[in-house]
């Protein structure tokens, strides 16, 4: 078996490091996410590695439902359930590349609205297409999709 190098080595040497120091939060939470990434590796009509980028999509999916999850615990009244899907978000979004603010989105999706001089709703397919690649894992598809629209509408 070859040494394997990126992000999901970096995973398993820290799931390492976290069971040694009996950390059982970040233990869990890094299990889980290299369980997804197994599963994301075997889905599918053949096996296959995943690349860096792959590998930061399953991460980056993992957070959004840790967040989700979080919202509606808070939501239901259940405190304690809510602020373990936050200690396991934390561990995640430690992995995953710093998020880009809504005012960032915002202009982003300004800039490519204009490059493409496209108006209107019947532009936004074209605009995400643009745009997905340039913020690749900095902000939740919603939170893009939102700036979008609000940037053919005025």
């Amino acid at each position: 078996m070859t040494e394997q190098t990126g992000l999901k080595a970096t995973l398993q040497r820290d799931l390492t490091d976290a069971m040694r120091a009996q950390d059982k939060v970040r233990a869990g939470t890094l299990r889980m996410a290299l369980t997804a990434i197994a599963n994301e590796e075997v889905a599918g009509k053949e096996a296959r590695v995943l690349g860096e980028d792959e590998v930061l999509k399953v991460l980056a999916k993992e957070a959004k439902k840790r967040r989700e999850a979080a919202e509606a615990y808070t939501g239901a009244g259940r405190p304690e359930l809510a602020g373990a899907e936050e200690a396991e978000l934390a561990v995640l979004e430690g992995y995953l590349p710093a998020q880009l603010d809504d005012a960032e989105i915002e202009r982003m999706a300004r800039e490519v609205v204009a490059e493409l001089g496209v108006s209107g709703m019947a532009g936004m397919g074209q605009v995400m297409k643009e745009l997905t690649p340039r913020i690749a894992g900095r902000a939740e598809g919603g939170r893009v999709a939102a700036a979008v629209r609000a940037a053919l509408q005025g």
